[in-house]
């Protein structure tokens, strides 16, 4: 079984339900999970879980997210993007009154905590119900703000009624109704005409496959679809990492909490710093889970465990 990540481009027309369906297929496997939904008209990034690797599907999600949208002003959908009906359309005459500065000023705005409403076109449940099922069936409800993060919003260009936007932002943030509310700080009806995400945390638009090109991967490659995985492991390159001397690996494989005296000697002679978390492996360096170091128990306790699946 493949266990680790898989950074899979999102192709237009897709749901991200399909692109789990049809890796399955690809793969063989059953144990997958997307980490986020991209609306079907959506392009790009979007980390799969694969094996053991479903374990970090919420530590993905949780990251920051990089889009590249395209804002069309003077019109509104009741999708808030180009695929719903026309509520309204702006005349020419308030398109034309609307500059560039005051578009890059609205856009500025937004960065920063921003309590956003969610759109009635989105997966969130109200009362059992997901938002597009009441919406399909013509009912709008009352929906409270969350509040999300912008953490950059740049303008990188401006051809009317189009305006380009590159945003950085946090997790639960619907740009499309971004682009609405926007338009609403201009005075102008406003949608998402395109979105392509460019990265989620460390998973970027350039190292993305498409499900073709991993579907040859795994006809053409040796290993199969195993080249282009990331490992679990990589998600925590930055925490230092210690190993287990082989007569403790059944308190590892148990998942128990660790002494130094049940390391190998050149980590067991480590003293840990702070209260960090460490990769722990096994004597052969294969890695388990993370553990954090507790200075009060004088010992490592389990975070998360990744044990290797067969």
């Amino acid at each position: 079984m493949l266990n680790g990540m898989l950074n899979v481009y999102k192709e237009a027309g897709y749901t991200s339900s399909d692109v789990v369906a049809k890796l399955r297929g690809i793969l063989h496997m059953r144990k997958i999970g997307h980490t986020g939904t991209l609306d079907p008209m959506a392009e790009g990034v979007l980390p799969v879980c694969l094996g053991n690797g479903t374990k970090l599907a919420s530590l993905i999600e949780d990251r920051d997210k990089e889009y590249r949208a395209v804002m069309r002003l003077g019109l509104s959908t009741d999708t808030q993007d180009m695929t719903g009906q026309v509520l309204e359309e702006a005349p020419p005459e308030l398109l034309s009154s609307i500059t560039e500065d005051m578009i890059r000023e609205a856009c500025a705005s937004f960065i920063g905590d921003y309590d956003q409403i969610p759109p009635m076109y989105s997966a969130i449940k109200v009362q059992g119900k997901k938002l597009y099922e009441l919406a399909r069936a013509g009912k709008t409800v009352e929906r409270k703000a969350r509040r999300v993060k912008i953490l950059d919003l740049e303008v990188e260009k401006i051809d009317m009624p189009l305006v380009t936007l590159r945003v950085v932002c946090s997790k639960g943030t619907y740009i499309r109704t971004l682009c609405e509310d926007a338009g609403r700080r201009l005075g102008c009806p406003a949608v998402m005409d395109s979105l392509l995400r460019t990265r989620v945390g460390s998973f970027c638009l350039e190292d993305a496959r498409t499900l073709s090109q991993v579907e040859e991967a795994v006809k053409s490659a040796p290993d199969g679809a195993a080249g282009i995985v990331r490992t679990v492991e990589s998600f925590f390159s930055e925490a230092p990492y210690i190993r287990v001397s082989g007569e403790n690996l059944r308190y590892l494989k148990n998942g128990n909490p660790l002494y130094r005296n049940q390391l190998l000697p050149e980590y067991a002679s480590l003293r840990p710093s702070g209260e960090g978390s460490y990769r722990v492996c096994d004597h052969e360096g294969c890695f388990y889970g993370i553990y954090r170091w507790s200075g009060e128990d004088k010992r490592y306790n389990p975070v998360r465990m990744f044990i290797p699946q067969d």
